[in-house]
């Protein structure tokens, strides 16, 4: 019998990361291809708690299809406040690369060589390992179509022009704005990915960025999978004409987008448990349309006096929420004994009114919760996998950007898709409970921002479905790949 074909798939250990890489990864067996997932010990042990047994997953013929090879990157406990960010990144790349020798020097000696390794953003490394074992590499984006071209553009001639007007003021300077070849967006400071900005303080993100374009330019007929499908973004996908990028997404449970797998209804991976699904009753038991569902995902956390400007703003709307207000960080148990943990809902002045509006959580299934009758509106901070979750579930947002790509995701979701409002902060960067309200209003209000949610949604489910464009871009690049596949492994000479 013909061994399917066999792809690597490695992943940054964080929660925006694995849960797209978990689900393209059933796209391929989907396909026919074995996969083996690799992360870091502390992502593997935290999804393991979250879907039970991990180590292997079968197909319905009870052929193993996906495999789970966790590396240690040298913080097996996770990364702490205080730890050292470019130590970090470089034990990932030491480590990572060195387990990922170790699995194909095996896999081929073992007589089932990989057919291609697939990796996420922040890995450039992963590419280069795959060229010195002579294995083909391909690199599956993330983040919309849009902000992998204007990364592009600003490591390929446009980096002065794109600093110089997100430097200026638009309110004062009419060319403080920035277009690029192939796209149609005219982009402030606002509108481009944080990591650009002069205020910039995460400078270990613009060199890997820069690396990981360094490494497309060097492969010849780069194929870069893009977590998008083709009508949302289709002058994003074809804007550089000597890079291929294809749309393959959303890549959403299955039970929410096209059904093929009714019993996909949830990643399999998340790094934050879900005590009970009391929300989900909660949910059921209100009227269509009436909730505002308010969450900014696994990693950003807000000042004090933005939580309370929300809440205050919230209030002030008097529509019943489902906010998700993440707990901290959990102190080392030498620093909490005999101290009482107070939840973080509880320090906000206005908890008891809060309570009696609404319902506050720690954490919950996002997709389940976007898919029920009662949602109205999403608050979101339009992080890529909350902004394509909102369409394909076809509900309207109030985009609330904080970092990285999600100010770009923000001007698409307002200018482009028309599907949602953006919050405007103040000058201190706080964005206050007056125009918190507005937006919500003009949400919760508005037809036209409604039709058009509904519209893309059905566009998702169409390109996701048997025969869409999506389904048949992702088998074609596995039939393609089973071609390239066949090469000698020149490390076994």
């Amino acid at each position: 019998m013909t061994q399917p074909p066999r792809f690597l798939l490695v992943t940054y250990p964080a929660q925006g990361h694995i849960n797209p890489c978990l689900q393209f990864a059933k796209r391929l067996v989907g396909a026919g291809a074995d996969v083996t997932f690799v992360t870091t010990y502390f992502a593997h042990r935290h999804m393991t708690k979250s879907r039970g047994d991990t180590t292997a997953a079968a197909n319905r013929n009870g052929v193993v299809s996906i495999s789970y090879v966790p590396f240690s990157d040298g913080h097996d406990d996770g990364f702490k406040p205080g730890d050292s960010v470019d130590h970090y990144l470089n034990e990932i790349r030491r480590r990572g690369s060195q387990a990922i020798s170790d699995l194909v020097i095996s896999a081929a000696k073992e007589g089932h060589p990989y057919t291609c390794l697939v990796y996420s953003l922040l890995l450039p490394w992963a590419a280069l390992t795959a060229e010195e074992l002579c294995l083909p590499s391909v690199l599956l984006w993330i983040q919309p179509a849009t902000v992998f071209d204007i990364y592009y553009y600003y490591f390929h001639g446009y980096e002065d022009i794109i600093i110089e007007n997100s430097t200026k003021d638009p309110s004062t300077d009419h060319n403080s704005s920035t277009t690029l070849p192939g796209l149609s967006l005219t982009l402030t400071r606002r509108d481009l990915p944080s990591f650009m900005d002069a205020a910039n303080t995460y400078s270990f993100a613009i060199p890997l960025f820069k690396e990981q374009l360094e490494v497309l330019d060097k492969i010849k007929n780069p194929k870069i999978l893009v977590n998008t499908f083709d009508q949302l973004e289709l002058e994003a996908l074809k804007a550089i004409e000597k890079l291929n990028l294809i749309a393959i997404g959303p890549l959403i449970p299955s039970a929410f987008l096209d059904e093929k797998d009714p019993s996909d209804t949830s990643f399999g991976g998340d790094l934050f448990h879900v005590d009970n699904q009391n929300y989900i009753e909660w949910l059921n038991s209100k009227p269509k349309g009436s909730i505002i569902y308010v969450s900014f995902g696994s990693m950003v956390e807000l000042s004090r006096p933005q939580m309370e400007e929300i809440a205050k703003g919230l209030l002030d709307c008097g529509r019943p929420f489902l906010w998700v207000i993440r707990e901290k960080a959990k102190k080392k148990e030498s620093e909490k004994k005999n101290e009482e943990r107070e939840e973080e809902e509880e320090k906000l002045s206005c908890h008891e009114e809060l309570s009696k509006l609404g319902m506050i959580v720690p954490w919950c299934r996002q997709v389940e919760v976007l898919s029920s009758a009662s949602l109205g509106c999403f608050v979101t901070h339009c992080g890529w996998n909350s902004t394509l979750e909102s369409l394909v579930c076809g509900v309207p947002v109030v985009a609330f950007p904080q970092w990285t790509d999600q100010g770009t995701n923000a001007k698409l979701i307002e200018d482009m898709w028309k599907t949602g409002v953006r919050v405007k902060p103040n000058e201190k960067g706080i964005v206050e409970s007056q125009d918190i309200k507005r937006c919500l209003d003009l949400v919760m209000e508005g037809e036209e921002l409604r039709r058009n949610a509904v519209r893309w949604r059905d566009l998702a489910r169409e390109a996701a479905k048997e025969g869409g464009s999506s389904d048949k871009n992702l088998k074609a690049f596995v039939a393609e790949m089973i071609g390239e596949g066949d090469h000698d492994h020149g490390f076994l000479d």
